[in-house]
C-alpha cells in the first residue's frame, strides 16, 4: 500500500490504527529489527516507528530502505524517530520528534506530507505541537518506563484526559505500557497506544500483536 500525501496517511492513522509498535534493536532480544517489524506486519498491527539511537546514518538508511518495502507489503504506515532527513530518504510515512529534536514547524515546513508526530509530557507541550501542525502527539509516559528516559517521569493514566480534553488532534499513549493495561487506558479515552518491548521481546511476536489487537 502506498500512502501518497499526508491526507491519505491521517486518514488511515485516525481510523485503522490501534496498537503502535516501536522498534529498537536494543529490545529485540538479539533478534533482527527486520524479521521483528516482518513478525508485527503478520500479526496485523497497521503502524510501525523504526527507532534506533545508537547507528551510523548508513546504517539506519539501510534499515529504512528494507523497512518501508515491509510497510508496503502489509499495508503499514513506516514512521522514523527523530531523524526526518532519514524519513525522507528512505521513503518513509512520516517522523516523530521529541522535544529536543528539529523544532515541529521546521520539520513540517520541509515535509509537508509527512505524518509527523510528537512527543509531549503536559498539556502546553500538547497545545505547541496542536499549534505546530502535527499529525498527531504522543502522551506519555503514562507508567515508569526503561526505554526512554524523560524528566517528568511517569504522568499517570489521569494525564489522558486532562490533556485529550484540551487538543484537537489524534494522539497515542505511550510509557511501560502491557497488555493488562490497555482496558484501563481504552477506558480513560486512548484509542492509539504505542508499545516496546511487549512486542518486541514477545517469543511469538505476530501472535502477541493479534492478542494485543484484540483488546480493542
Amino acid at each position: 500500500m502506498k500512502f501518497k500525501n499526508l491526507a491519505e496517511r491521517l486518514e488511515f492513522f485516525t481510523g485503522q490504527v490501534d496498537i503502535y509498535p516501536v522498534v529498537s534493536s536494543e529490545f529485540c532480544n538479539n533478534r533482527s529489527v527486520l524479521d521483528v517489524i516482518e513478525q508485527i506486519g503478520a500479526g496485523g498491527a497497521k503502524i510501525f516507528q523504526l527507532r534506533e539511537k545508537n547507528c551510523s546514518d548508513k546504517t539506519l538508511y539501510a534499515l529504512g530502505l528494507e523497512a518501508r518495502k515491509i510497510a508496503d507489503r502489509y499495508g503499514m504506515l513506516f514512521l522514523v524517530d527523530d531523524r526526518l532527513d532519514i524519513a525522507l530518504a528512505c521513503g518513509a510515512d512520516g517522523v516523530h520528534l521529541g522535544q529536543d529534536d528539529l523544532p515541529l514547524a521546521a520539520a513540517r515546513a520541509l515535509a509537508p506530507e509527512l505524518l509527523i508526530g510528537s512527543s509531549t509530557h503536559n498539556i502546553p507541550e500538547a497545545l505547541q505541537a496542536c499549534k505546530d501542525k502535527c499529525g498527531y502527539l504522543n502522551i506519555g509516559p503514562i507508567y515508569p518506563t526503561n526505554t526512554k528516559s524523560v524528566a517528568c517521569g511517569a504522568l499517570g493514566v489521569s494525564a489522558i484526559p486532562e490533556i485529550s480534553a484540551v487538543i484537537d488532534c489524534p494522539f497515542t499513549v505511550m510509557g511501560g505500557i502491557k497488555a493488562h493495561c490497555i482496558p484501563e487506558l481504552r477506558k480513560a479515552g486512548a484509542k492509539r497506544i504505542a508499545m516496546v518491548t511487549e512486542i518486541t521481546q514477545a517469543v511469538d511476536i505476530a501472535q502477541k500483536v493479534k492478542e494485543l489487537r484484540q483488546l480493542f
